[in-house]
């Protein structure tokens, strides 16, 4: 391996570490929109670790995966926070 593999990778590790916390907001948010933004952030730091992993094992192809997974995660944000508005849980 290379370093720049190692660093690519070492980097995705990290992200999942920030993401396994971030779950804890997740499920002791003391407010729905605390919940809704740990789980776009979970979304978020997915999208980059995939990119970062295909990056590192040389797999262009694993990049739209990433794509489409963060258009999913953007309408999930969108469905989710348009749910919870029109069930009075904002303003």
């Amino acid at each position: 391996m290379t370093l720049i593999v190692d660093a690519l990778l070492a980097a995705a590790a990290g992200f999942l570490v920030v993401t396994l916390s971030v779950l804890y907001r997740v499920v002791r948010g003391p407010t729905m929109q605390d919940r809704v933004i740990a789980v776009n952030v979970i979304g978020s730091n997915t999208v980059v670790v995939v990119a970062l992993l295909a990056v590192a094992t040389g797999s262009p192809g694993v990049l739209d995966i990433a794509l489409v997974y963060a258009l999913l995660n953007f309408l999930m944000s969108i469905a989710i926070s348009k749910f919870t508005v029109e069930r009075g849980g904002v303003l």
